[in-house]
């Protein structure tokens, strides 16, 4: 799945990825106001309301960038109907030829971790069939329990040609308090650094491994170690736009081609209309004041090249 996300980048030029993380604000009220008096003030309403929202971005965009990451979380929170919706946005982006990167930062050990595998890029038997879950195409993982926690994970990545993106410095604030500790003199994250590098080499695409890294766009020095440290896996990099990550922090994390990193923006983009200058489109636009965001970042990152 490495091969075919890098040449949807460079098909589209577009080393970028909307992050469908579709909070209650976020959504118009039109659309809610809909879902309401169809569902009640329901959990049903809400997934509803998601759903709904999230096609209109996904025909929005579907033909200018190359992958969506939807947030478990977004969904989790308006429980089964919301993970029905999950699903049903992940099915929907696939058949609009969307890669999809589920952020779902799961981590655990030995049967469990392998049962997160399964169930998000991985099959379970039922009987005689192998049957696949929510099936996306990559997701995120949480490294801290080290290599019994990531293996079942890099196990399944071989088998079906799926992807993971593992933690190795996230963009928010706080991330130091563990994250930037030294061990005999290295910082943790470039510890973990090398783990990925050495766990993406046992399942190589043609030129980057099916193992990436997280890696936030507010640290752009530590970004351009990283890239040195892991110069096979593909960085998914969280932090541009709303979080403060500019284009200009971004260059460290590509290749002189212009690949090897792909940048996420959520809000920045499903929720433009409501920021200047794209708020001139309504709410009733919201789905074209999030293709016209997203053209901008796609500009906005090329102009580092």
């Amino acid at each position: 799945m490495i091969h075919v996300l890098v040449e949807r980048i460079k098909k589209l030029e577009a080393p970028i990825v909307v992050g469908l993380d579709p909070m209650w604000q976020y959504i118009p009220e039109f659309i809610r106001k809909e879902a309401v008096r169809e569902h009640g003030e329901t959990l049903e309403a809400a997934a509803e309301a998601v759903w709904q929202f999230n096609k209109g971005i996904v025909d929005a965009v579907c033909d200018i960038v190359p992958a969506v990451k939807p947030q478990i979380a977004m969904y989790e929170q308006f429980g089964i109907p919301g993970l029905m919706t999950f699903q049903r946005t992940v099915d929907y982006c696939k058949e609009k030829g969307l890669v999809v990167i589920g952020d779902v930062k799961r981590g655990d050990i030995g049967s469990t971790s392998a049962a997160y595998a399964a169930g998000h890029i991985g099959t379970v038997r039922i009987g005689e069939k192998e049957l696949a879950a929510f099936d996306e195409d990559f997701i995120t993982v949480n490294p801290y329990l080290g290599t019994d926690g990531i293996q079942p994970f890099i196990d399944v990545c071989r088998e079906r040609k799926k992807g993971i993106f593992i933690l190795v410095k996230t963009s928010n604030p706080s991330s130091g308090e563990f994250q930037d500790q030294k061990i005999d003199g290295k910082p943790l994250y470039e510890m973990v650094g090398e783990y990925v590098s050495k766990w993406g080499g046992q399942c190589m695409g043609d030129a980057y491994s099916y193992v990436g890294a997280v890696v936030g766009a507010t640290y752009p020095e530590m970004g351009k170690t990283l890239r040195k440290v892991m110069p096979k896996a593909y960085i998914l990099v969280p932090g541009y736009g709303a979080q403060g990550g500019t284009a200009k922090d971004l260059a460290p994390y590509f290749n002189e081609d212009g690949l090897g990193a792909i940048v996420n923006s959520s809000r920045g983009i499903i929720a433009a209309y409501k920021q200047p200058p794209y708020d001139k489109y309504g709410e009733s636009g919201y789905a074209e004041a999030a293709r016209q965001a997203a053209l901008f970042m796609k500009e906005d990152i090329n102009s580092i090249f």
